[in-house]
């Protein structure tokens, strides 16, 4: 018990003394020991990446998830350690509205028929977006997360630490000026020595974890590497699923109101090429494709023979029964029993593989 009073007295007394010397410093009655300039650059620096990290993180969040309250509660599941319900998303619910739509109106039906094949389509844009936001959320967030939630708050910790050791050092600095008696004198060096060499030490294990801030940027870059390609794929499969319903609707001339007829012909005067995954986005001209160039893939398909056809775009080819392409190259193309209408077999001297009919341009 009297180690305990002693021990709870000489808290007392050094918390005390830290609290005058911190008065004084800002009364301007003391010195202060000023932290090196290395030192405090890194200090500013493991700042702005603490704010930077919470403002992209919040923002991409936001992105991810614009309802408010949708974040709120996953927030609080998360929390709660329990797993969010799964609910359908925008798309899903459009989609499903245009399923039910055209199942009330007939899929025999034209519009009904148009409206199935949309909310299909909308259900895999749904789908895509469900995926590119658990992947931002496992490659993006979670990384920025994690930093400010270990990383800076084991910085915030030792800087304080840092703080509380200077405090010390500059009480001591001024112990020893005030001390008059030779014993007085000795004991202050004494500990001026002890408390100069914690806050080396401290300065020296801050210095370290700040350091370590560099590493974090280099992994928050490989982060958001991971959070481009994931865009980017989210951003080609939702053009990839549109296109082949553009596609799908053009094979329906009633889908266009006697409106648009003086505009758009038979409702396949404009076609936007189809690109893999992997491949750039082309640029889309209108009246690159004309209606005369879709009869004639139709003409080589009813007549199972062999044309001559011009490569529009670069392809890489997805599997090995595809062929690649590079543009301006003409090769032969044929038609195959059972083949996919958007795709020919294609030959180039001994090579031959599938290729897309929207990268090719037949040749009289």
């Amino acid at each position: 018990m009297d180690f305990n009073v002693k021990r709870l007295a000489a808290d007392a007394g050094t918390f005390l003394s830290r609290a005058v010397q911190f008065t004084e410093e800002k009364l301007g009655q003391a010195e202060k020991t000023e932290l090196d300039a290395h030192l405090e650059n890194l200090l500013v620096r493991a700042e702005n990446t603490k704010q930077w990290t919470e403002k992209i993180m919040k923002q991409t969040e936001v992105l991810l998830q614009p309802n408010p309250n949708v974040r709120l509660e996953e927030f609080v599941y998360e929390k709660l350690e329990k797993k969010a319900p799964t609910r359908m998303n925008n798309h899903d619910l459009l989609g499903q509205s245009m399923i039910d739509g055209g199942n009330d109106f007939g899929p025999g039906t034209a519009y009904g028929n148009a409206l199935i094949k949309c909310g299909e389509t909308q259900k895999q844009i749904g789908g895509a977006e469900r995926e590119f936001i658990q992947s931002s959320a496992i490659n993006f967030l979670t990384p920025f997360r994690n930093f400010l939630e270990g990383d800076f708050k084991t910085i915030l910790k030792e800087r304080k630490l840092l703080q509380v050791k200077r405090l010390d050092l500059d009480a001591a600095k001024t112990r020893l000026k005030k001390a008059r008696m030779p014993d007085a004198r000795a004991a202050a060096e004494q500990e001026l020595r002890m408390t100069q060499s914690e806050f080396d030490r401290q300065a020296e294990i801050t210095r370290l974890l700040l350091e370590g801030v560099s590493s974090t940027h280099a992994h928050h870059l490989r982060c958001l590497n991971d959070f481009v390609e994931a865009q980017t794929t989210y951003y080609a499969q939702c053009y990839q699923y549109m296109v082949d319903l553009q596609k799908q609707l053009g094979s329906f001339p009633s889908s266009f109101s006697n409106n648009n007829q003086s505009s758009v012909s038979g409702g396949a005067s404009v076609s936007v090429p189809t690109i893999p995954m992997s491949a750039s986005l082309p640029s889309v001209s209108a009246g690159r494709t004309s209606s005369a160039a879709a009869g004639g893939f139709s003409e080589l398909r009813s007549s199972n023979g062999s044309r001559k056809a011009r490569v529009l775009y670069d392809y890489d080819a997805a599997s090995s029964s595809e062929l690649s392409l590079l543009a301006d190259e003409v090769i032969t193309v044929s038609s195959v029993p059972g083949m996919d209408s958007d795709w020919l077999m294609g030959e180039r001297g001994n090579q031959k593989g599938k290729v897309p009919i929207t990268y090719l341009e037949l040749l009289n």
